[in-house]
């Protein structure tokens, strides 16, 4: 399905705005001023109102995300992916002064009113492991031990995302990336 120009523009300033303000604060007159879309626009390309915006725009971010993870393993190996996606976060936590978060752990926090949305989030999160995990099997490692050192990683980062908006420091980010950096170097290939 071709996505036009302002519908594209309404999903992207969605997942901007859930960023930067949550689900609840990501109303349909911010999205507007956000993007610049004709006020007629948002119940013409989403009829079924906020879920459905939110939803997208969690697919979106999910979907954008995963992008950034495959282009870092495609530069290097899995280790330097995580140190990739682990500085791109810290660099989103820095530049907006730690107001800034994810929006897939936006849409899983508060999107309860919004089953669609939470899905998205969880299918987001299973990408982001699969592709972890994907890495992982190609140095060899055992597949199930692979798919708990993905869930480890995503885990962590996300977490301490969370952790340095709370305390307001790139340090979680720091520690995590260490550790990371650590496990990954220690994991035995299968025999």
């Amino acid at each position: 399905m071709a996505v036009s120009g302002s519908r594209s523009k309404m999903i992207q300033s969605a997942a901007v705005l859930m960023q930067q303000h949550g689900v609840e604060a990501t109303s349909f007159r911010r999205v507007l001023e956000h993007s610049g879309a004709p006020r007629g626009s948002i119940y013409f390309h989403f009829p079924d109102g906020k879920a459905q915006l939110v939803t997208e725009a969690t697919r979106y971010a999910g979907d954008f995300i995963a992008a950034g993870l495959v282009a870092a393993l495609e530069q290097g190996d899995l280790t330097t992916a995580l140190e990739t996606f682990v500085a791109t976060w810290r660099s989103i936590l820095e530049q907006s002064d730690f107001a800034a978060g994810c929006p897939v752990v936006a849409a899983t926090l508060e999107g309860a009113r919004m089953a669609d949305a939470v899905d998205v989030a969880g299918a987001a999160f299973a990408a982001w492991e699969r592709l972890i995990a994907d890495g992982l099997e190609r140095r060899g490692v055992d597949p199930v031990r692979a798919a708990s050192l993905a869930t480890i990683s995503i885990a962590a980062i996300e977490g301490a995302v969370v952790l340095g908006r709370a305390q307001r420091s790139s340090a979680p980010l720091i520690r995590v990336a260490t550790e990371l950096r650590h496990l990954m170097s220690t994991v035995d290939v299968a025999a």
